[in-house]
């Protein structure tokens, strides 16, 4: 078995950076080989004033599957990784790969992105929560929510860090392994938090993120950070040296998307528009490459 390939599933945009062009070349460039899946293929991401493009239905993704499996190719991946997903009958085929996969490679890992929403607000299917809750991530080995996903799925509002430690451990009861909760924020305007639990490990960790662009919100950083923590955990006894390059490189890319604006965004002379804020993904190649960084991450337990 080729020891790191990805059969990653999310969607994918002609122009800019979310889902599979979000994921696919950081993958690459740590020495993965990534077998993309889209979900949809639009022109460009739904935060565009105008957007068009293909969906893929359930009867598109069991043929490819089904090609995939005839040819003897699945038992090669050493992770699935899927993001966005528009459709209850296509995240029931999704489950059904799945364990189809599980059973062929009992070594595989499931790293599931959750895509819900982010802000307050879902935008896909509200029948796809229950499907998540219920089925999709007790088959997870790492799940990389949101703050707000992570609230949808347990039920419960995140008012302050014990609330997460609650939620976390929701998953662990579900036999996810590892819990990266990508952001939360608790109203302190200069700083949001990420938080790492393994149950295998006893460990719990906390990274404090200092605010970058005076609270621009970027599109595509949570299909990132997935990738990221997927690279960097594999094979790496030191998990917290795994979420704090993630999140090294996640702010790296960042800084350079606010740095490479046009002068007028930057000097108030206009608004910023979407393509403004598209990551710099392959900009920072040498950064995720190499990570470094002065985030440190605290370990609460061991």
């Amino acid at each position: 078995m080729n020891s790191k390939r990805v059969l990653s599933i999310q969607s994918h945009v002609v122009h800019g950076y979310v889902g599979n062009k979000s994921a696919t070349f950081p993958l690459q460039i740590l020495g993965f080989e990534v077998d993309c899946i889209n979900s949809v293929q639009f022109s460009n991401h739904t935060g565009y004033k105008i957007f068009k493009g293909q969906i893929l239905n359930d009867n598109d993704l069991e043929d490819l599957y089904d090609a995939l499996e005839k040819n003897d190719l699945i038992q090669k991946y050493s992770h699935l990784l899927t993001g966005y997903i528009g459709s209850v009958t296509f995240l029931k085929k999704i489950i059904e790969i799945i364990k189809k996969m599980k059973s062929k490679n009992p070594n595989l890992l499931y790293v599931c992105d959750p895509v819900m929403g982010d802000n307050g607000k879902m935008y896909v299917p509200k029948d796809l929560l229950p499907i998540y809750r219920d089925e999709v991530i007790p088959l997870a080995d790492i799940v990389t929510p949101n703050q707000y996903e992570m609230e949808l799925l347990c039920d419960k509002k995140i008012l302050n860090i014990k609330d997460v430690w609650e939620h976390v451990n929701w998953f662990h009861e579900r036999n996810v392994n590892t819990v990266v909760l990508s952001s939360a924020d608790f109203g302190n305007f200069d700083e949001i938090l990420s938080f790492l639990s393994s149950k295998s490990n006893n460990i719990k960790s906390t990274i404090k993120i200092s605010k970058q662009g005076n609270g621009i919100s970027f599109t595509g950083t949570g299909d990132l950070f997935a990738a990221l923590y997927l690279a960097y955990s594999f094979e790496n006894p030191n998990i917290i040296d795994a979420f704090e390059k993630t999140i090294n490189t996640l702010q790296v890319v960042i800084q350079k998307t606010l740095e490479s604006m046009p002068n007028e965004v930057k000097s108030g002379k206009r608004n910023i528009q979407p393509q403004d804020k598209e990551l710099k993904i392959i900009q920072c190649k040498r950064e995720i490459e190499c990570p470094k960084g002065s985030i440190k991450a605290e370990t609460l337990m061991k």
